[in-house]
């Protein structure tokens, strides 16, 4: 079995509840970066030791939040020994708006992903576009970068779309069949 982390942070608490969805279907272990942009020694060790790594961060003014940020810069460390090279890479964004750019944060987690030697997955969900389709529909912001989530500015995480959630809890399972494939 592949060993699949979603770091991540929340200001708010959906992108925290996007990223138990994701770590839900990979069977993934969840490593939070604190308010102040810290991850502790053993979740770097977890990072280390991970055949797959998802990164999640709120987009915020067109980009990851300064925490996600400070840990991007942090890993310069396992850069420099490529100690992330060849592993499976994914991410993940939340925002207020419709748009909100989510695809600028999405962008800077491929950057990153292949800054490492890494190999990005997408979500693999397609999307309809059809008069019927539906808010709670899967994908329905149709990313196939990987999942993003919508949330009014004044709505709290317990009152974030369904289809949102289940679309990021389906590419968890997505990273982990495919970690399992990559580490075969």
């Amino acid at each position: 079995m592949a060993k699949v982390v979603v770091v991540f942070h929340s200001g708010y608490g959906h992108t925290q509840r996007l990223a138990q969805s994701v770590a839900a279907g990979a069977n993934a272990e969840l490593l939070a970066i604190d308010a102040d942009g810290n991850l502790s020694d053993a979740a770097w060790e977890a990072l280390a030791a991970a055949d797959a790594i998802v990164f999640g961060s709120p987009t915020y003014m067109g980009s990851v939040s300064w925490q996600f940020k400070k840990f991007a810069d942090a890993s310069s460390k396992p850069w420099y020994t490529q100690a992330w090279k060849d592993k499976l890479f994914g991410g993940f964004t939340a925002s207020a708006n419709m748009n909100g750019d989510k695809h600028s944060t999405l962008h800077y987690f491929m950057t990153l992903a292949m800054q490492h030697g890494g190999i990005w997955a997408g979500t693999g969900i397609n999307y309809n576009n059809t008069k019927a389709s539906q808010r709670s529909d899967l994908n329905y912001l149709a990313s196939s970068a990987g999942p993003m989530a919508q949330t009014p500015g004044d709505s709290g995480a317990d009152e974030m779309n369904a289809g949102d959630l289940e679309t990021g809890r389906l590419f968890g399972e997505r990273m982990a069949t495919l970690a399992a494939k990559f580490k075969a």
